[in-house]
């Protein structure tokens, strides 16, 4: 049976939610230099991001070959090798875990003994199953292109890949029986960077409150789904804190006032760029950032057990109640 992040149920509940209207109810005031033409962007590196995703999914099918291994016991087999291995193996119509660990699956042995530390990237290309893609993909789109287009393709994908960087760190840190795939860690870290840039630009956005409400009640619902069993919590819950601190970092928008000043004349005084405490919470970021991505991948690359640190830290990824039981991963 295949263990991996099983996010299915969380991008579904993500997309639910995320479909709520309120995430739009905020908007810059109608003065504010963020209807500034040269402030929007065409967005090309999110569907370039989720046509790669789909991509590597087609190839791990091919690779896969379900019927050469499992003698024709596969679903949808018209697809021939393209068809899925069985729903005993895999609920998701998807390939073997053998394939995913193959294509690069995030797997704690062969991270930290086989000095394979690629694997902390390539697992966010790699899904479990067509559902699982669909489900991220969707998401992705819901929230990245609006992203992209008001900050640009650069802050963007480095959110992204560091988003999805950070949830693999933390979850080899904690998983280390089990395999792990998906963009669910850097999916989380755009939600981290929407609400950080929702605080950090505070100022300049009228019905802030009710998207901030929003915003907070998308995020504790999709943590909190977290913790059912057979989905990797912490590389959410890693994704989302590393995108939150860079929301901080590169998702600042200059006071208004600043762009206009570009006409006035030479030698006339300028406003600072940012705010106070804007500044601020660039810099408190930007330490806690560069120092929890190191400690964190020293740990792991150490062979240390993030439960030694924190005993009750198994409750962040799966509680046990009466109905289910947690795998001790």
């Amino acid at each position: 049976m295949i263990r991996r992040d099983l996010e299915s149920g969380v991008e579904t509940k993500d997309n639910r939610a995320l479909n709520n209207n309120n995430l739009n109810n905020y908007s810059a005031a109608p003065n504010s230099y963020v209807y500034d033409p040269e402030t929007h962007w065409t967005s090309w590196l999110v569907p370039l991001f989720v046509l790669a995703n789909v991509v590597v999914f087609i190839v791990a099918m091919y690779i896969n070959n379900c019927p050469s291994k499992n003698h024709g016991d596969c679903v949808a087999k018209f697809l021939h090798r393209f068809s899925f291995q069985p729903l005993s193996e895999n609920p998701l119509f998807g390939p073997s875990s053998l394939t995913l660990t193959k294509m690069g699956a995030l797997k704690w042995d062969s991270v930290v003994n086989h000095h394979q530390g690629w694997r902390l990237i390539t697992c966010i290309w790699l899904h479990a199953g067509i559902i699982h893609l669909a489900a991220n993909m969707f998401s992705l789109v819901f929230i990245g292109i609006r992203l992209e287009q008001q900050f640009g393709f650069v802050r963007i994908g480095i959110i992204y890949l560091l988003s999805g960087f950070g949830g693999s760190v933390l979850s080899s840190l904690f998983i280390r029986n089990n395999i792990s795939v998906g963009a669910s860690g850097a999916l989380f870290g755009l939600l981290g960077a929407m609400l950080s840039e929702l605080i950090t630009n505070w100022t300049i956005y009228s019905n802030k409150a009710a998207a901030l409400l929003t915003l907070l009640v998308i995020v504790v619902i999709n943590l909190a789904i977290g913790i059912l069993p057979h989905i990797d919590n912490f590389a959410h819950i890693g994704g989302f804190l590393t995108g939150l601190l860079l929301g901080f970092i590169l998702l600042a928008r200059p006071q208004y006032g600043w762009l206009e000043q570009r006409h006035l004349p030479a030698g006339v005084r300028r406003k600072s760029k940012f705010k106070a405490y804007q500044y601020t919470l660039w810099i408190v970021s930007l330490v806690l950032l560069i120092a929890g991505l190191v400690i964190a991948s020293v740990m792991l690359f150490r062979g240390e057990n993030g439960y030694d640190h924190c005993h009750w830290c198994h409750y962040l990824s799966c509680v046990p109640t009466s109905k289910w039981k947690c795998d001790d991963s």
